[in-house]
């Protein structure tokens, strides 16, 4: 039976900017994206990405289940989740949606350095930032000469590793000698790949290893093809939201360009967003030591990425261009959830005149109170001077929170006023 994996070493090695829904939540399922994954695994353009036909650019699905896991033979992490498309949901689920925004897996206590030429070369050792070693490592005991300690650590696979942690040279600085060599040549370590230790909740010392982005070899056409893979995805997509079936996805979060599985109360929270050309926004980025850092953007344009295969989509729909010439990795087109606008939106609420009844859309809640407070507090800058229920009809006149839900979740909307979302409709 497989051991389950450590959920904040699992974490530490997906990255900073990865969350993963909670089980029993909403979440937003884009094919589209799902694509991008397999073609960054192959190596290959999503321009070839086959078309598939009545399958909807996203699906709303409850998250049923979600194991962890990590490739034998490189360490890359992979989560597998279990989703099903609904038609209709409760308060609870969407409350669990929004909960799942607030929890974080990241561990606490944790470095990351990318090894250099002498950490991987076979007679030397492993250098530890002191700073880093201070703080996840015991403490060495500087009465002996030199200091130096066994240092005992797991991996994903529940493998033991023993390190000999040694204080010296000139100037002084943290080692990890005896072992190491090993470690490097078992787990075929080079010099831009990363290693990381964590001290989890339970004190133990926990590591993990991260690939640099090395070309790998193509596999052989009699294996499976790239096509194949996207067809297999998409039609197990379609045949789920013919029937409402679970399907099973891998998500490969270093692989993956952008989260594709999305929590339904942060895309719901995205669809608040006023967005006009030349708005101002942050957007975070991973560092190369695994922390974050905020990119500055304007957006420059507003359309689907894909018009033909994926029309009115909203993944990577917003166009922006990024203000630090250095920016080059940064993508030019982002999803409208991964971003923060600089300016507190701000709605145009119609006066109270005349308002159309809606009819009550199967599986909604009678008591909209529920919900608007799971809004309020995913969207605290709207306050109440700003009235929930009156804020989709700066959007859309005439309809209440809960009635923009309802029609948002069977994809029926009225045409928008003003501009607003111009290709998110």
């Amino acid at each position: 039976e497989r051991k389950s994996i450590n959920s904040e070493l699992w974490h530490a090695c997906a990255g900073p900017l990865v969350s993963l829904p909670p089980v029993g939540s909403l979440v937003v399922y884009f094919p589209q994206g799902h694509s991008e994954q397999v073609a960054a695994s192959m190596q290959k353009e999503t321009d070839f990405i086959p078309s598939y036909p009545n399958l909807p650019s996203k699906l709303i699905c409850m998250l049923h289940n979600v194991t962890l896991h990590a490739d034998p033979e490189t360490d890359e992490v992979y989560a597998q989740m279990t989703l099903q498309p609904v038609n209709k949901y409760d308060k609870e689920a969407l409350l669990a949606s929004d909960i799942g925004l607030k929890q974080s897996r990241q561990p606490a206590e944790f470095f990351c350095k990318t090894l250099t030429a002498s950490d991987t070369s076979t007679h030397g050792g492993f250098s530890v930032p002191r700073r880093a070693a201070e703080k996840i490592f015991p403490p060495l005991d500087f009465s002996m000469q030199p200091p130096a300690q066994e240092l005992v650590a797991k991996d994903l696979h529940d493998n033991t590793w023993t390190f000999r942690h040694i204080y010296r040279g000139q100037p002084k600085r943290h080692l990890l000698t005896t072992g190491w060599s090993v470690f490097v040549s078992t787990k075929r370590l080079f010099a831009g790949d990363s290693v990381l230790f964590i001290r989890d909740e339970k004190s133990q010392l926990l590591l993990g290893t991260r690939r640099a982005n090395r070309q790998q070899p193509a596999l052989s056409s009699s294996v499976i093809s790239s096509d194949s893979m996207h067809i297999g995805i998409l039609a197990a997509a379609a045949h789920a939201a013919a029937n409402n079936s679970p399907f099973t996805i891998f998500y490969n979060p270093r692989a993956s360009p952008s989260e594709f599985v999305i929590p339904l109360a942060k895309f719901n929270k995205a669809m608040y967003t006023q967005v006009s050309l030349g708005m101002r926004f942050r957007m975070m980025f991973e560092t190369e030591e695994s922390g974050v850092r905020r990119y500055m953007g304007t957006i420059t344009g507003i359309s689907d990425l894909d018009p033909v295969r994926w029309k009115n989509s909203q993944w990577r729909n917003l166009q922006v261009g990024w203000d630090e010439s250095t920016a080059g990795e940064r993508p030019s087109r982002v999803s409208i959830w991964d971003i923060e606008p600089v300016i507190t939106p701000f709605y145009i609420c119609p006066p109270p005149f005349f308002r159309p009844r809606f009819p009550k859309q199967p599986g909604m809640p009678d008591d909209e109170s529920d919900i608007e407070n799971a809004f309020k507090r995913a969207m605290p800058w709207l306050g109440d001077d700003f009235g929930m229920k009156d804020a989709p009809s700066s959007i859309f006149p005439g309809l209440s929170l809960v009635q923009w839900m309802s029609m948002q979740q069977n994809n029926q909307f009225p045409a928008a006023q003003s501009g607003f979302f111009p290709s998110m409709v």
